[in-house]
């Protein structure tokens, strides 16, 4: 070790505070880094396996290849697996509803291939034989064509055709080219509801049947699926392998290892950790950097002194460097030790939540990939260097004699730092000091305030992001109270009620309802709106006519009645065929603080209209009729989403009994039907009505939504979020508050003889606590003019990106108070602790010996 290294660990150990505290800004920051590096692994990780465990792990399918083909590959150098199933041919689908896949397509599995390629059972089980056969829903759902378990169907098997080309299901249907020409007649019994196979393109012609494959046939058509020992070498291996032969890439998973050319997802991961470790450099640079900057003024003098003995720019500019090394060494490898330490607590308390939000099969895992932690290691050396080496450079370029007389760094004039007689007299001798010594050194103080200003930025910043997705949160789930809901539109009510009466038997289900909505149209005048609406609306002119939408919600008799008895209505009144209705007509809008509030849209609690049916937004006002309303606050049962091109800001809610919908009903008119259901246990439940949809042979389109699921899914979305805006936040502010504990107790320390002279000459104990109180303030002061200005816009640019893209109505920006208001008092708190801190160091000191010190 050369005598430079033994003069740089000597400075170490005696300024021990400032480097225990620039270690544990090292280990900080070395700690989010692998932290970072290390929760993006083990989330691909799970991105990774969730998919193989719906998609299948392999990586290329070759379709309709030979046997040989197949042998061929079992031999090959890269390839780990295989598994291949018989392309028995295809069917023509009789009374299909989509004109692009008019066939079925039969598919033979060996054991293999069942073990391989992963099939998701809605009922039945798997096909034992060459004469069982498995059936994708989409048949029924997208065809229109129902299967059930236990039919026998009889198939006219062949190849299509087009021209001389035999065409697969990598080849879309080509209507009026193509011809499919029989071979063989099959006879299959239906064993299974599956759903559709991950394998099959959306664009293929043919819906997949699965069956065993039978050996005995001679069958020399087959698509292979393979896994490769490297996935990076994907594209180059089926480019060669395939020739002029037709394949597909397993996007499904390899999009996840970045080896697809949906990239989207890569895109956002290495996006937002790379903004994460920038912000998390940028603050252990200022840390680090003010350190070494210290540590520099600490040994200015011992600097010039070595380099008027011969020391050498470089040899000075390598002690410093030095200095660095010898703090990563320590603080790296704990940091390192520290970010899988704390991944390793955080990902058991998300892990159910990441369940909930993508693949509950497959649980997250910590995942330690070491190319991760070397790449977070040489990070936070990288972040080390750079911040030593500023320093350095300008340790090795200061003249000597500047540097022995320390005249560099305090250059300043009388007027810089000349203060105002009303300054003098609202401040006192005290604070005019502390503003002179915040103008004298003006480079050193301005890292105090940019350190605060940036633990305020990232505080707000970081609250701000949080509370936007909650109040996201809050409206998409305020208004479900149903766990489960099938819509269908125009479903007979002899088909909807026996489906009804069926599906509230599935297991778990405990409450049920049903409704049915019709759009239509009133005649109103402008005149009969309350003055509130009529200014929102910006309607003039009082005898204005406005046609305005409306729907007419249709609900079980029962719960109309008990609806009518609760708000303390008249059932006589409310009940018949001529009978009163009631209506909710509200706007809503949204205040400042974030809250919502409604508003009635009419003037009159009771009102006669003019309705008429609404067909294609536009109303029919010939088969109008007039209707008696009496405006309530609230519906009893939550309206379902109405299939509309338009949507409205306001609520304007027709609600009557189940028994009046023929009366509404048009030929033209197109209900909305909803079922909804509260369920003990959601998805078992949706599992068992999926099968009894399929039983039932519903072949129009419908739509059976877990809404319980997809809430859970949006709450377990915000608490990860949550979690991690947090944990990064807290972690951010730790840097920051070290580096201003390191700034302010160093520069303390850097100005114990200028106190000591203070206190020589006279300055009591209140006077010294007040110059330094003051000082306190100027630095909190400076920090909230410009971290509040740039928090603040940081929280409404995180509200653009959030809400303001998709132009939400209704959700206005709402001011970061609260977390303003915890910034204006951490910084405060802060500064002034630290200040606390440095200060009873110096008065432990003897004043005579703090004047002799020199600093060297």
């Amino acid at each position: 070790m050369n005598i430079f290294n033994k003069v740089t660990l000597q400075s170490m150990k005696k300024s021990r505070t400032r480097t225990f505290v620039t270690i544990i800004g090292v280990i900080l920051s070395a700690a989010m880094i692998t932290a970072v590096a290390t929760f993006g692994t083990s989330l691909l990780n799970f991105l990774i396996n969730g998919s193989i465990v719906k998609y299948g792990g392999w990586h290329v399918e070759f379709l309709d290849v030979n046997s040989s083909f197949v042998e061929e590959r079992t031999h090959d150098k890269g390839v780990a697996n295989t598994a291949a199933f018989q392309n028995i041919g295809y069917a023509a689908l009789k009374d299909g509803k989509s004109p692009e896949k008019p066939y079925l397509f039969i598919a033979g599995f060996n054991e293999k291939a069942f073990d391989t390629l992963p099939i998701s059972l809605i009922s039945g089980r798997l096909p034992k034989n060459s004469r069982e056969i498995l059936v994708p829903a989409h048949v029924q759902i997208k065809g229109g064509v129902t299967f059930k378990v236990g039919d026998t169907i009889s198939l006219s098997v062949g190849s299509r055709i087009n021209g001389e080309k035999k065409l697969g299901q990598h080849d879309p249907y080509i209507s009026g080219k193509e011809a499919l020409v029989p071979k063989d007649e099959k006879t299959y019994t239906v064993v299974g509801i599956c759903e559709r196979p991950g394998f099959e393109e959306h664009s293929a012609p043919g819906y997949t049947l699965i069956t065993k494959a039978d050996t005995s046939e001679k069958t020399n058509s087959f698509s292979l699926f393979v896994t490769l020992k490297n996935p990076r070498q994907v594209k180059a291996y089926a480019g060669k392998t395939a020739g002029a032969g037709a394949y597909v890439l397993n996007d499904s998973v390899l999009r996840f290892m970045g080896l697809s050319d949906d990239k989207i997802i890569n895109t956002l991961l290495y996006t937002v950790g790379g903004i994460l470790v920038a912000i998390i450099m940028l603050g252990s640079i200022f840390l680090i950097y003010n350190s070494f900057n210290i540590s520099l003024n600490e040994r200015t003098r011992q600097f010039g002194i070595l380099s008027s003995v011969g020391a050498t720019p470089r040899q000075l500019r390598n002690s410093v460097l030095f200095e660095g090394l010898c703090i990563g060494a320590v603080g790296i490898p704990i940091g390192v030790m520290a970010g899988i330490g704390s991944i390793g607590l955080v990902i058991p308390i998300v892990a159910g939540k990441f369940g909930n939000i993508a693949y509950s099969t497959v649980p997250l895992t910590l995942s330690v990939s070491v190319s991760a932690i070397v790449a977070a290691a040489v990070v936070s050396l990288v972040t080390i260097l750079i911040s030593a080496y500023i320093p350095a450079r300008k340790a090795a370029n200061t003249p000597v004699m500047e540097s022995i007389r320390q005249t560099n760094e305090i250059k300043t004039e009388s007027k810089a730092v000349k203060t105002s007689k009303f300054t003098e007299r609202i401040y006192g001798l005290e604070g005019t000091l502390a503003l002179k010594n915040f103008k004298r050194n003006k480079r050193r103080y301005r890292s105090i305030v940019l350190s605060l200003t940036l633990s305020v930025v990232l505080f707000v910043s970081g609250s701000a992001f949080g509370t936007t997705l909650k109040r996201l949160s809050e409206r998409t789930i305020m208004d479900f109270d149903y766990d489960i809901l099938f819509t269908n539109q125009d479903m007979d009510d002899s088909e909807m009620f026996p489906l009804y009466d069926k599906l509230k038997t599935a297991d778990g289900i405990y409450e049920s309802s049903y409704q049915a909505i019709l759009a239509y149209s009133c005649t109103v005048k402008a005149s009969d709106f309350s003055d509130r609406y009529r200014k929102y609306a910006d309607y003039a002119a009082p005898d204005q006519t406005v046609h305005l939408p409306m729907d007419i919600q249709f609900i079980p008799d029962s719960e109309y009645l008990n609806f009518i008895k609760k708000i303390g209505l008249s059932a006589k009144e409310y009940t018949g065929k001529d009978a009163k209705m009631i209506a909710v007509a509200k706007e809503r809008v949204e205040k400042k603080d974030g809250t919502d509030e409604a508003f009635d849209m009419f003037a009159s609690r009771s009102m006669t209209f003019s309705a008429a049916p609404q067909i294609n937004d536009k109303p029919k006002l010939e088969q109008g009729q007039s209707i008696n309303i009496t405006f309530v606050d609230t519906y009893p049962v939550d309206v379902i989403a109405k299939q509309s091109s338009k949507k409205n800001s306001y609520v304007f809610m027709v609600v009557a009994p189940y028994s009046l919908k023929e009366k509404f009903e048009t030929p033209d008119t197109h209900a909305d039907i909803g079922l909804s259901f509260l369920s003990k246990n959601p998805s078992q439940s949706v599992a068992k009505m999926e099968v009894m949809i399929h039983d039932a042979g519903i072949t129009s389109a419908y739509t059976l939504f877990n809404v319980y699921t997809t809430v859970e899914q949006y709450r377990s979305l915000t608490f990860v979020i949550d979690v991690f805006t947090y944990v990064f936040v807290i972690m951010i502010s730790l840097i920051a508050v070290a580096n201003v504990f390191n700034t302010i107790s160093t520069n303390i320390r850097l100005r114990r003889r200028e106190l000591a002279m203070l206190r020589s000459i006279g300055m009591s104990d209140r006077d010294f606590n007040k110059m330094m109180n003051f000082e306190c303030i100027f630095y909190g002061m400076r920090t909230l003019l410009f971290g509040i200005p740039i928090a603040a816009i940081s929280s409404w640019l995180i509200y653009e990106g959030l809400a303001g893209a998709e132009r939400m109505d209704n959700f206005d920006y709402v001011f970061p108070w609260g977390s303003m208001a915890i910034s204006v008092f951490s910084v405060l708190l802060i500064v002034f602790i630290t200040m606390l801190y440095a200060i009873s160091k110096i008065k432990k000191e003897n004043i005579i010996d703090a004047l002799r010190d020199d600093m060297t």
